[in-house]
């Protein structure tokens, strides 16, 4: 079973940055795609950043494209970098991973097994 834990979200004002990361099994960071997504409260979860299998290819979503940056970390842990924070990115941020059947990185949520539990990300005006 593929146990994914999210930390490094927090309170922070617009404007500022806050880094996330995903840890999990040493097998699974450096074999599977691995996504983030968000969900704001009242609204649909939404894609907001994905890894192919070997880190080397990324897609975001339009909305943090140029601000965010996701990266894999030692083959341990899946980060996600943030900067110049807005409001509108307050949500609570879910890890997703999928076993690799392709070289591209995944943006659809329905293609991902295994979620983590989440981190609040709060950004204040």
């Amino acid at each position: 079973q593929v146990q994914l834990v999210e930390s490094g979200g927090g309170l922070v004002q617009a404007g500022g940055s806050l880094r996330l990361s995903c840890a999990a099994s040493d097998r699974t960071v450096s074999t599977y795609a691995m996504g983030w997504f968000r969900q704001a409260p009242g609204k649909e979860r939404e894609f907001v950043a994905a890894i192919n299998w070997n880190g080397g290819d990324t897609a975001y979503a339009d909305s943090v494209k140029g601000r965010f940056t996701l990266s894999k970390d030692n083959y341990k842990t899946v980060d996600l970098q943030m900067n110049s924070l807005r409001p509108e990115d307050t949500a609570v941020y879910y890890c997703a991973a999928a076993r690799a059947t392709s070289s591209r990185p995944i943006s659809d949520g329905h293609e991902y097994p295994y979620w983590g539990q989440g981190t609040q990300v709060t950004v204040s005006s």
